[in-house]
């Protein structure tokens, strides 16, 4: 839980680089998901380089939020980038711009770190997932913007989807101004080169903290964030403001209560709701650290349409 010295010596290699450029593009990762993307054949022997550069060279650290839950000591350890690590990276003109949903600098306590690393293992999951499959490429965020337009390439929050307007016709807390911010986006490509077809995705991850329906107007609700979504599609923003062709919203959340419930309150307000995805992963898959890639690659819940598979090309 602290940095401890021994004075062993400590010279990086490629695949700490790696771990730096990793945890650049996810900010937020257990060692189970780092192992699970450069990790070598030995988990154990992996697990203690970590620590060795958590210790020793003081290239990572490990949030303090991660400790507050009453098993968080037998759980496997979430590691991000020191700035050490990214002075590092910048020499080598390898330090890409942070992820935009959880830039450095926030503070990170209690409830939005939480939330912040869930969008990270459910992210780094999918990715994990798509890896397996040699036909199918996941496409990061930073891909995406370096194909957008200038505007979006320029803005200080590329991420936010400007102009967006509520198709229920009511303001919320982020709409105000018209903007819907996703947590995370990134796209699927599918089948080989020269017939490859792509399909862009928000993610959602709900931890049940905001209320799926509000009676009042002016008040955050996920249904209200839903009908921006549908606003953005709808006017085609997505393609104006990134340059992406296509657009599904993606629900990923810990209780199959709250899915159904969301799954009705689309159904019930929106008319057309294909567009929006949902997947229950239960609360325990996130709290013992485990990656989520089999369980993601079952088909995806809809309220339009039957089972939607995302790693198969679409219709």
């Amino acid at each position: 839980m602290k940095r401890q010295k021994t004075g062993k010596s400590l010279a990086l290699t490629a695949r700490d680089l790696a771990i730096f450029e990793l945890l650049e593009r996810y900010r937020y990762l257990r060692s189970t998901f780092i192992h699970d993307f450069v990790g070598g054949q030995s988990e154990t022997r992996f697990k203690e380089r970590l620590g060795d550069l958590y210790h020793e060279g003081g290239y990572l650290t490990r949030p303090e939020q991660q400790w507050e839950t009453a098993r968080s000591r037998y759980l496997p350890a979430v590691y991000e980038n020191s700035d050490r690590a990214r002075d590092v990276l910048a020499a080598q003109g390898r330090l890409a711009d942070p992820c935009p949903h959880m830039p450095y600098g926030t503070s990170g306590a209690g409830r939005q770190f939480a939330h912040s690393l869930m969008i990270c293992e459910t992210l780094a999951s999918i990715e994990l997932a798509v890896k397996a499959k040699a036909d199918l490429r996941f496409v990061s965020w930073p891909e995406i913007l370096a194909k957008a337009p200038e505007g979006a390439r320029r803005s200080p929050n590329p991420l936010r989807l400007p102009g967006s307007s509520c198709s229920l016709g009511t303001a919320t807390e982020l709409a105000r101004n018209g903007d819907t911010v996703p947590d995370a986006m990134f796209g699927l490509g599918y089948g080989g080169e020269g017939r490859r077809s792509y399909r862009f995705f928000a993610l959602e991850v709900d931890r049940g903290t905001m209320p799926i329906m509000r009676s009042a107007r002016g008040q955050t609700s996920y249904l209200e964030k839903m009908s921006a979504y549908h606003g953005v599609a709808a006017r085609g923003v997505h393609r104006s403001h990134l340059g992406i062709p296509n657009l599904l919203v993606l629900t990923v959340t810990t209780s199959e209560a709250r899915k159904q419930n969301m799954l009705s309150a689309l159904a019930r307000t929106i008319e057309d709701s294909a567009m929006f995805l949902f997947k229950e992963v239960g609360a325990a898959a996130h709290r013992n650290g485990a990656t989520l890639g089999a369980v993601l690659q079952l088909p995806w819940d809809c309220a339009g349409r039957s089972h939607v598979d995302i790693l198969e090309p679409g219709d």
